[in-house]
């Protein structure tokens, strides 16, 4: 019996993808067989690139039924690539496209991340746009947002997305599966310009060293930064060690679903429940010297709840949220903006820094009260932030003097 593998979607409501199905032969050569929307104009192009994908692949001789619904070539090469190991297990070789120059771009330390937004990995159509809606990042999903029988394609099609798509300067992240498929999952993302590993259900910092050792010994020296996400009661309450656990991880957010799920309860608007959680992985986050990003907010369209729930988080201190939809994004960028009366005193609180530094004094004083170091740090925390988002000009030093 020959063997055979198929991947991807297929029917009327599927778009910007495609269905492949390949059927390994002993002999005939390559017998292509495409139905698309576009064949008047690419069915050239789309037999070209499975062509050579079976070349890449080492396929001499197979039956392929190709299903299109307008798939990008990263998602045909994905499909294909995913149908041919799924026939033959023990293949290993890759079918990769060029690199895009819009994939090569990095990304910083200290870089703002008051949005992520999740992208289920086994869903293109979701890919190509997702930069124009403007998040500080982008989540290729390969954990909980892909059905178990759906890893493998995941992996593939999330490997092709990092090489190709265009996320418009967001950074780049991957949310890896548990344990031992996690670390397997780093093999598929390593050398393909990934900027973060988010580490979910993270309990133990042993968890968040197994990745950075995995990843060392695959990006061929490049630093890839960590994000683990605290999902359990004993992960808050290791959430210090967790973050400490590695100079890499540069983020240590929380997942309110499983963990409430953890401790026996339901997640409510209120959050009395979650309060104490929030408040360790924030506290742990802080000591470590790392950004504190907070839960996603379920309800896509309660837009009103999820300003409450941002503006919250931003009291406790936290510096970004997760999203699941796009439109959640303006939402959570215009609620975590420093507000006018914030920019305002941090603005006169880093000019008399400033000015004290100048006259070389110890002690900084605003009007009749005295101003220490961590308020200084929180006014300067503040400006920039408010000169990232664009509230304030990037001199307004110099139009405070002129002033």
């Amino acid at each position: 019996m020959a063997a055979r593998g198929e991947a991807g979607d297929r029917g009327p409501k599927v778009r910007s993808d495609c269905w492949i199905a390949v059927e390994i032969l002993d002999e005939g050569g390559l017998e292509i067989a495409l139905t698309s929307k576009v064949a008047g104009l690419y069915g050239d192009s789309i037999r070209e690139l499975l062509t050579d994908g079976c070349a890449e692949l080492g396929i001499e001789h197979a039956r392929i039924e190709v299903e299109d619904q307008g798939a990008l070539p990263f998602v045909l090469a994905a499909r294909l690539e995913t149908a041919v190991k799924r026939a033959l297990p023990d293949c290993s070789e890759e079918f990769l496209l060029p690199v895009s120059d819009k994939c090569t771009y990095g990304t910083d330390r200290e870089r703002l991340r008051r949005s992520r937004l999740y992208l289920p990995g086994t869903q293109p159509k979701l890919f190509v746009n997702a930069g124009l809606h403007q998040p500080d990042g982008v989540i290729l999903d390969l954990e909980d947002a892909v059905a178990p029988s759906e890893k493998d394609a995941a992996c593939v099609m999330v490997r092709n997305a990092l090489r190709a798509v265009d996320f418009c300067g967001a950074e780049r992240m991957v949310r890896i599966n548990q344990g031992d498929m996690g670390l397997g999952d780093l093999a598929w993302i390593a050398a393909h310009n990934v900027h973060v590993v988010l580490i979910p259900k993270v309990e133990n910092p042993d968890q968040v060293l197994d990745v950075a050792e995995t990843l060392a010994e695959l990006s061929g020296g490049r630093e890839i930064l960590l994000m683990p996400i605290i999902e359990s009661a004993l992960g808050a309450w290791k959430a210090y060690e967790i973050a400490a656990s590695h100079p890499s991880v540069v983020a240590l957010a929380i997942g309110l679903e499983d963990y409430t799920a953890d401790i026996g309860t339901q997640r409510t608007l209120e959050g009395t429940e979650s309060f104490w959680a929030r408040s360790q992985v924030l506290n742990g986050a802080r000591a470590a010297g790392v950004q504190p990003i907070d839960t996603v907010f379920s309800d896509v369209t309660d837009m009103d709840g999820l300003r409450d729930s941002v503006i919250e988080a931003k009291g406790m201190g936290y510096v970004g949220k997760g999203c699941i939809h796009p439109r959640q994004i303006p939402v959570v960028h215009e609620a975590m903006a420093p507000t006018d009366a914030e920019i305002d005193r941090a603005k006169k609180i880093v000019v008399a820094f400033d000015e004290a530094q100048a006259k070389g004094l110890g002690v900084v004083s605003l009007g009749s009260k005295m101003i220490d170091a961590p308020v200084v740090k929180r006014a300067l925390t503040t400006v920039d932030t408010a000169v990232l988002v664009g509230k304030l000009a990037g001199n307004w030093r110099d139009e405070e003097v002129s002033g």
